[in-house]
């Protein structure tokens, strides 16, 4: 299952911080902050998805990521190239180095990159 935009923003300061109680991740947000009913209602569904669980400390809990940053946005991209790129990896390569106005040396951080990856396997 995917996740919603809140529920991603949610997500990325839970992967920030790896463990957190409800009052850490309130302090997370920029202002206005969401209500805590708001942030529990997240959090109830993003452990019904399985990417939350937590540890009971007395009536508080302390939320911890059960999937990984890199884990979740290798899917999401694979997804991406899948569904808009005809499962083409170069396809969407060169969408993403034409469309985004990558600067000169950008585009050579990524040649490096690649050259890299080319040597390693």
């Amino acid at each position: 299952m995917q996740l919603s935009k809140t529920e991603e923003d949610l997500m990325n300061y839970l992967w920030k911080l790896e463990k957190a109680f409800m009052k850490d991740l309130l302090d997370a947000y920029p202002e206005p902050k969401p209500a805590t009913t708001t942030v529990a209602t997240l959090l109830k569904r993003m452990a019904g998805k399985g990417y939350v669980a937590y540890n009971l400390f007395g009536n508080s809990r302390e939320y911890y990521p059960l999937v990984k940053k890199k884990d979740y946005f290798s899917k999401h991209v694979n997804s991406l190239i899948k569904n808009f790129f005809n499962d083409s990896a170069s396809q969407f390569a060169s969408f993403f180095t034409k469309e985004t106005n990558l600067t000169k040396e950008e585009l050579e951080d990524l040649r490096k990159l690649i050259d890299n990856e080319i040597k390693n396997k």
